[in-house]
């Protein structure tokens, strides 16, 4: 049985993927406003126990924020007509190879998430932290009524790095740009 007993909470599958991972420093938002730290969890459409845990989530969510997401209306708009944080790779993200056959969910947060590897141990070398590791998340969902935009949103708490992965976006790793080919020549020869 789940030591999870708050059902706003989900800890995502150790085959989570980490995109637009920024947990060393906040970074400031397009636009303006407080730095957060932030990640994008690619969730593979295989993993569906996380895909029902986030679900779920979201819907006890959509229930436990009625007053605010009702705000002045006379009604709760219904689940389906919110916006929501689970969205699909395959047609938000269609030609990048990183989201495809995945859901993806962004999660950020005002405060630094702890971040530990495989054995629950704190990680302090930042080098170890890319868009691209595999690991586990633990989010929680809450809803949310801001200037007319109604919705269920996800915060991150924390991370867990479970498996270096290719590394996602245009930055190449240094070890992968030197790295002394067999057929170059020695330039000091």
């Amino acid at each position: 049985m789940s030591k999870n007993k708050i059902p706003t909470k989900v800890i995502t599958g150790p085959k989570t993927r980490f995109s637009y991972l920024t947990v060393n420093e906040p970074k400031t938002p397009l636009g303006g406003g407080t730095p957060k730290y932030s990640v994008s969890l690619i969730i593979p459409k295989s993993d569906t126990v996380t895909v029902n845990k986030i679900k779920a989530a979201i819907k006890a969510a959509y229930e436990e924020g009625q007053g605010k997401l009702k705000g002045n209306s006379k009604s709760v708009p219904a689940l389906s007509a919110i916006k929501t944080p689970l969205r699909d790779g395959d047609k938000e993200r269609p030609g990048d190879e990183a989201y495809a056959n995945s859901y993806f969910v962004n999660a950020n947060s005002n405060s630094k998430p702890g971040v530990v590897d495989a054995n629950l141990q704190p990680i302090l070398d930042t080098s170890e932290l890319y868009s691209g590791i595999y690991g586990r998340a633990s989010l929680t969902f809450y809803a949310f009524n801001v200037n007319g935009n109604k919705g269920v949103a996800s915060c991150l708490n924390n991370l867990q790095k479970l498996a270096d992965g290719e590394p996602l976006g245009s930055h190449s790793r240094a070890e992968d740009d030197f790295a002394i080919e067999d057929d170059e020549d020695d330039f000091l020869d």
